[in-house]
């Protein structure tokens, strides 16, 4: 059998059906079942990633329950297949359940070769868009960015960034929206550095009280103000050697702000209450999603402090500039949320991909994080649909045309093979495996500027 195909695993029990898809499938390997006995075999034997399955299969040719559960036999024991249905019997009915259950998509018979086609087809690109996003899932594992699920060159590009300074002591300053991931990168940049075996110390000095704060960050000796009934050592002391971490700086008032530019200067704390400086050797990384160029104009952040804590300044995407990182965060968090769970579904609709896929994600991934444990609560089937997101109002509306789906799809091909090759259009011809000519009419007709 041939290793370059794709197979494609073809329930029918009609051989003459059977001959007219094997005639028709010549881009993949067709193996042929006509019954569940033989699906199932065929499933331990090869694995397709996509199965056309006639529900109509003996001994219940005329009905659908020995489709029914043979479509249920193969999502149980390989929920990463892509099964597509087709029934002549109560079809509406049918498709309903067989998509409830978990099926990729349905079809009616008499087959129509080529809408059929087009369904294999696009099934076949979808199960392989999902066997890299669990490959990229299972390669970050082993990383100090394990945290971090991307496969954007955006934020691929954000990540190399924090590698490059990680080995330094510079202070940076990540800068993005809220629920971009900025302490999972603070994380990333402490476990590559020379301090990785010393704390990492979080602080969001957004989330205390004003009168709180300079005691978190500082400490304060036994008996400095009502309550303090023990020396306490700060957030700061407590990162020795290590790794300070001040999520949403922008949020430090002003009076604050004075006594932390004075450690980061001279890098001594003195506790609230207490006399005797305390010296303390830190890496200060901080976030913000707030504009503090403008809080300086405005007066409300010291430009001096402002220069000390972002020697290194790094913009993190938002999600929606993430291009395909929704998807894979969703994949993420469904089987996350899901292993406590073995009734949950298993997967998400064609429906639900596409609203999960076309979403503008304002919350960014804390957004999508809630919205996939919400849907696994919510979804009744196998499937989860756009509703269990409650993304369903306006789905179609934000839905591509085809035209304009694989228009997107060549300009991020052509472009990231001119990155690859360093914008040589004869490195880029060679990779994508068409002439220069060619190319050139691609780059013209999408509209892509090359650099030189």
């Amino acid at each position: 059998m041939s290793e370059s195909k794709p197979i494609l695993l073809v329930v029918e029990d009609d051989p003459g059906l059977q001959r007219q898809l094997r005639w028709a499938y010549e881009a993949y390997e067709v193996v042929v079942a006509g019954d569940r006995e033989s699906a199932l075999a065929a499933m331990a034997t090869h694995t397709p990633a996509v199965v056309t399955l006639d529900l109509g299969l003996p001994p219940d040719p005329d009905g659908t329950s020995e489709g029914f559960a043979t479509l249920e036999a193969i999502l149980s024991g390989y929920p990463d297949t892509r099964v597509i249905v087709a029934s002549g019997h109560g079809a509406r009915e049918s498709a309903r359940r067989a998509i409830g259950m978990g099926a990729y998509d349905f079809y009616q018979k008499p087959v129509d070769i080529d809408d059929l086609g087009f369904i294999v087809g696009r099934a076949f690109h979808v199960a392989e868009i999902e066997a890299e996003n669990r490959r990229l899932l299972q390669s970050a594992t082993a990383t100090p960015f394990a945290r971090l699920i991307t496969g954007s060159p955006e934020m691929l590009k954000v990540a190399t960034m924090v590698e490059r300074v990680a080995s330094t002591d510079v202070s940076v300053l990540l800068l993005g929206a809220s629920g971009t991931g900025k302490e999972v990168l603070a994380q990333g940049l402490h476990a590559t550095s020379r301090r990785a075996k010393a704390p990492f110390v979080a602080i969001n000095c957004a989330a205390i009280p004003e009168n709180l704060l300079e005691a978190e960050l500082f400490g304060y000796e036994k008996g400095a103000f009502t309550g303090a009934i023990k020396t306490t050592p700060g957030k700061i002391e407590l990162a020795e050697g290590g790794t300070l971490f001040l999520d949403e700086v922008g949020d430090i008032p002003l009076p604050l702000q004075v006594k932390l530019l004075r450690f980061i200067q001279e890098r001594v704390v003195e506790r609230i209450g207490g006399r005797k400086p305390i010296e303390v050797d830190v890496r200060i990384v901080c976030a913000t999603h707030q504009n503090l160029k403008k809080m300086i104009a405005d007066g409300r952040f010291r430009d001096d402090l402002f220069y000390r804590i972002a020697e290194i300044s790094i913009n993190i995407p938002s999600l929606k500039e993430r291009e395909g990182d929704a998807l894979l965060l969703a994949h993420h968090f469904l089987q996350r949320f899901r292993a406590d769970r073995p009734s949950a579904p298993f997967r998400f609709s064609p429906q639900a991909a596409a609203a999960i896929s076309t979403h503008s994600w304002p919350g960014n991934v804390r957004e999508l994080e809630n919205r996939v444990k919400r849907a696994i609560i919510m979804a009744d089937g196998a499937a989860i649909t756009p509703a269990d997101l409650d993304l369903a109002d306006g789905v179609e509306n934000s839905l591509m045309t085809l035209r304009q789906s694989r228009t997107l799809s060549d300009r991020r091909t052509v472009t990231a093979a001119l990155m690859a090759s360093d914008n040589s259009i004869s490195g880029a011809a060679k990779i994508l495996g068409i002439s220069r000519p060619t190319l050139y009419d691609l780059i013209r007709d999408l509209g892509i500027e090359v650099q030189h």
